[in-house]
């Protein structure tokens, strides 16, 4: 990583706000989705190619009530015209949600490698950040649309250590008040592990659900008769959220055509699921360097996932494995 593009309060409105059997915050395939087609746009333009991204949250809502205020709640759904019958129009249901992003995206080069050659270093830069002001509003983020973008830079890294500690430190503490999103696929490994060792049937779904589903316990009633239920504490401690981490093949890999009314007929094709693990919201200001947040695409035989260098990779037996996911 030679340089950091650094677009600090993105609003969007009307983003999908369900990834697979999670709600709540876009899945994170769909920032490095949006990543990966600015990068496009880049490289087509001026050569230029972006990495990974990294995502911090400053402000959500979605976009949900209860009815008759108690009870569960409903995603607020659109309402149509009325047919021509005066029936009601049918629609896919769908749940959105407005948010407020800041996106820390890696680049693969630095200010020599600018190819605008006005002979000054800083017009290059302010052409760079230009371009970017202008493209980014163009494109959807997690299907939402992008109503403005608080300010872009581009921020050119240290080679030394020490002093790149510093320079990550004092943008971290320009994110602040938000919460940074990370992968804690480890913890879910290890809970895994226990629930092993105490029974051998134990599931991943079951060792995943423990971190998600709220569970109380009864202790001993009183001389009156009465319970106290107290609720069960989550295998870890921390912001962690259950998310959608990619997707695990479930087919073979069928040739191109092989399949009928595929999207695209030039294309092999493969049916997969969405692949789940755990993630935590972390404050900027406890990260000290860029690759604890820096979401990438990892490929492997069946599996096509997104994992950020929060943590020591899992040993490849288990990161190969599509019965740990």
């Amino acid at each position: 990583m030679k340089s950091l593009l650094l677009l600090r309060q993105i609003n969007v409105e009307n983003a999908n706000a369900i990834s697979g059997l999670t709600y709540g915050f876009p899945g994170i395939s769909h920032f490095l989705g949006f990543t990966h087609a600015l990068s496009r746009q880049l490289m087509q333009a001026h050569n230029l190619r972006l990495g990974g991204c990294a995502v911090v949250c400053h402000h959500h809502q979605l976009q949900a009530y209860q009815p008759g205020g108690r009870g569960d709640f409903v995603f607020a759904l659109t309402r149509n015209p009325l047919t021509k019958e005066a029936n009601t129009a049918s629609f896919n249901e769908e749940g959105r949600m407005h948010l407020q992003i800041s996106l820390m995206i890696e680049c693969e080069f630095d200010a020599d490698d600018l190819p605008f050659g006005s002979g000054q270093p800083e017009q290059d830069v302010t052409m760079l950040t230009d371009w970017f002001s202008q493209k980014v509003p163009c494109l959807r983020l997690a299907g939402g649309t992008i109503t403005s973008v608080g300010h872009v830079s581009w921020l050119e890294l240290k080679q030394d250590s020490e002093e790149q500690h510093k320079q990550v430190r004092r943008l971290m503490m320009r994110l602040l008040p938000g919460f940074a999103l990370i992968g804690r696929h480890e913890l879910l490994l290890a809970h895994h592990q226990k629930c092993l060792a105490e029974s051998s049937d134990a599931q991943l779904i079951d060792s995943w659900l423990d971190f998600v589903a709220l569970r109380y316990r009864s202790e001993r009633a009183d001389a009156s008769g009465h319970a106290n239920w107290v609720m069960q504490p989550k295998p870890e401690s921390g912001y962690l959220v259950p998310m959608v981490v990619g997707y695990q093949a479930i087919s073979p890999l069928y040739g191109t055509g092989a399949v009928a009314n595929s999207r695209d007929s030039d294309t092999p094709f493969c049916f997969v699921e969405s692949a789940y693990s755990i993630g935590q919201w972390l404050s900027p200001h406890r990260v000290q360097s860029l690759e604890q947040i820096i979401w990438r695409y990892h490929y492997s035989d069946g599996l096509y996932l997104c994992h950020n260098g929060y943590t020591s990779v899992v040993n490849e037996e288990f990161e190969n494995s599509e019965e740990n996911y």
